[in-house]
């Protein structure tokens, strides 16, 4: 629901524009994000709204009640130094100095010089943008394309090095690089974190906490292979037995695959490395 007239004091600037009348309405808290002004306002003014196209019924339910009287301030704004635009980005630059009247309050003096920046933006839009009316979406104005272009914040990031594996699989076409047909979808479903364990009938992670790898660490049974029986004597030394080689194992493939990373990240930035 609109708030009554009396509360909202919009400001109102008309044009022609393809032989119809097009209402712009500039509220005193309108678009100040395009001066990176963020001023103190009374509550009856922090409930105006923005409005660039309305209706004809908007038009009318917006009019000022009959009697009451409204500041209409200028539609049209000069300066020494005009404005310059970039529409595509709803930007307004405003070159001259910001001047500042010491009788005048300073919130004042700040929405003022606001206020004719929307006003000159409002103009320029309706001016020269292509406008459309519809049914269904009513009146439409299409932005041109944007003119500046924005720099980024950080810089791009630098692709990371092959690591020792991927320039030996990229040599041999292995995996992803390799060069048959259909084998970069094997290699992709083989990575995948998730494999299907029949036993539960749930999808399980692959590695890490709860890893089907560990299935055989569980197991009440487990086939050891004749390498394996060999470790049995190193086992019992160390105060364990040959179902904890697997853990061992595979806590030693863990830290292996560590030291390669280590590896890949000096060979790939020496300049960090040091």
């Amino acid at each position: 629901m609109r708030n009554p007239p009396a509360l909202r004091k919009e400001r109102r600037s008309e044009c022609l524009s393809h032989g119809r009348k097009v209402q712009a309405a500039v509220s005193d808290n309108q678009l100040f994000f395009f001066f990176g002004l963020i001023p103190t306002f009374e509550h009856q003014q922090s409930t105006n709204t923005t409005s660039i196209a309305m209706s004809d019924t908007e038009m009318a339910n917006s009019a000022p009640a009959a009697g009451s009287k409204t500041e209409r301030l200028p539609i049209t704004v000069s300066k020494p130094t005009p404005y310059t635009f970039d529409l595509g980005h709803l930007l307004v630059n405003d070159p001259n100095p910001l001047e500042l009247p010491a009788d005048q309050k300073l919130n004042d003096s700040l929405k003022a010089t606001a206020r004719d920046g929307v006003q000159v933006l409002l103009n320029q839009l309706l001016t020269t943008c292509e406008i459309k009316t519809s049914v269904s979406d009513g009146v439409l104005l299409t932005l041109p394309a944007p003119n500046i272009h924005l720099p980024r914040h950080k810089p791009l990031p630098i692709p990371k090095a092959p690591t020792k594996w991927e320039l030996f699989a990229r040599k041999k076409g292995i995996g992803k690089f390799s060069q048959k047909p259909g084998a970069a979808g094997q290699d992709k479903e083989r990575r995948k974190k998730l494999t299907y364990d029949e036993a539960s009938g749930e999808w399980v992670p692959r590695w890490g906490y709860k890893g089907k790898n560990k299935d055989d660490e569980n197991q009440w049974l487990v086939e050891v292979d004749e390498k394996k029986w060999k470790k049995e004597a190193e086992a019992n030394a160390e105060g364990g037995n040959i179902r904890g080689v697997s853990r061992t194992e595979r806590k030693e493939r863990i830290k292996r695959n560590e030291r390669k990373q280590r590896s890949n990240e000096k060979r790939s930035n020496p300049a960090r490395a040091k």
